[in-house]
């Protein structure tokens, strides 16, 4: 069973946090609220979808490259698309 769906209630409520906070911040910008304000917001999603990839992250090399039932070329093969994830989140 794949980490995404053994954990899908946490990672859904990760995700409609995130949600609800980019509600909070379109709204904070309509409204033209202090800078400050919008900057705490836009910091509080940054955190959270740092969170949120931290946590689907940490699943994935768990499962894929610290299973035991994988082969080198599997885990040489999910080790390369983990970095190729890294290097556009990261960027």
């Amino acid at each position: 069973m794949p980490h995404t769906i053994k954990d899908k209630k946490a990672l859904l409520a990760r995700v409609r946090r995130i949600q609800g906070q980019a509600i909070a911040l379109e709204r904070a910008l309509e409204q033209e609220s202090d800078c400050s304000a919008v900057l705490q917001q836009i910091a509080a999603i940054r955190g959270a979808v740092n969170g949120l990839m931290a946590q689907v992250l940490e699943g994935h090399l768990r499962e894929h490259l610290g299973g035991e039932d994988r082969t080198p070329q599997q885990r040489h093969e999910d080790l390369e698309q983990v970095l190729s994830v890294l290097r556009s989140y990261l960027k």
